[in-house]
């Protein structure tokens, strides 16, 4: 419950930010808000759920819609029938991811932001006054103040921050589709299978599953298999061609679900602001906002206290 409410503390905070961002600066990522509805196959699950949501609506004023199973077939045509029903959380929203890096590259080019790619980090150069340099393999980078948003590669780095940074990497895949003929209109999870349904304007995708293998780089083809088959179970067109991109990417995954957010043992002129688990896209927003207020002395507009570095002594 403790780490719920410093989660919900960014959350909330990121969505209103990303309100703000996307529409003052004219960002195009496929913003939808329509929410995000959880379905499920079987009536004891279903009614198993209904104690999650009297626990998110009591204890976070989260409360979502509930369809029976004849109410959930009109909501979202594209489902399969028979299922036990569902529950939608109308305040969710949605993008695509590719397109709002993009987008923030677009406008960070265009107010002057360096952007080095492929540039290997090595570790940092000290002064007195803390850190002066970050070496890469292509020389120093000079500044003030540094951030590292490594994600899961974040305890590589541990001896150079000063500290110790528990980040285990936790894997998840995708797959990235044409819209199918027969498309969901809601973003989807199927609780029971964890297996999330994405339908952008542009596309569709199908993601999840958490495999614990450590660094490994290797495609699981079994947990792809996972995706598209637990997709056949709801929906009456769960696939399409052809497949644009199979993806796996590493979560930066902590013990208690907290990012880490404070500054490094290293030096004052240094914030970490890693492990997001599986939510970096849904607090990135008030994680930068909460960032800047570090690094420039301002007051935070939320508690940074859960995010401390300070909670894994």
């Amino acid at each position: 419950m403790e780490a719920g409410r410093g989660i919900q503390s960014l959350l909330q905070s990121s969505r209103r930010l990303f309100d703000e961002l996307i529409h003052e600066e004219g960002i195009e990522c496929e913003w939808e808000e329509k929410g995000l509805l959880f379905v499920f196959k079987t009536s004891k699950q279903f009614d198993h759920y209904a104690h999650t949501d009297e626990l998110l609506r009591t204890h976070f004023g989260m409360a979502a819609k509930r369809f029976d199973a004849a109410e959930l077939a009109v909501l979202e045509p594209a489902l399969k029938p028979g299922l036990a029903g569902g529950y939608l959380y109308q305040s969710d929203a949605h993008l695509r991811p590719d397109r709002l890096m993009s987008e923030l590259r677009r406008i960070l080019v265009a107010r002057g932001v360096d952007i080095r790619e492929n540039c290997e980090v090595l570790g940092f150069a000290k002064s007195s006054a803390g850190v002066a340099a970050v070496r890469t393999r292509t020389g120093d980078v000079l500044a003030d103040q540094f951030v590292v948003a490594t994600g899961a590669w974040t305890p590589r780095l541990n001896e150079e921050l000063g500290c110790r940074v528990p980040i285990q990497p936790g894997k998840g895949y995708s797959v990235t589709m044409p819209r199918p003929t027969v498309c969901p209109t809601y973003p989807l999870i199927f609780e029971e299978h964890r297996v999330a349904v994405t339908p952008f304007r542009s596309g569709y995708r199908l993601g999840s599953t958490m495999e614990f293998a450590g660094y490994d780089e290797s495609l699981n083809r079994a947990r792809i298999g996972l995706l598209t088959d637990a997709a056949k179970l709801y929906l009456r067109d769960p696939i399409s061609e052809p497949v644009q991109e199979e993806w796996w990417g590493w979560r930066p995954m902590t013990f208690d679900g907290l990012p880490i957010i404070d500054r490094a043992g290293l030096a004052s002129n240094v914030v970490i602001a890693a492990g997001h688990n599986m939510l970096g896209l849904s607090m990135a927003t008030a994680t930068g906002k909460l960032v800047a207020e570090m690094l420039g002395g301002a007051s935070p507009h939320i508690d940074p206290a859960p995010y401390s570095l300070k909670r894994f002594r």
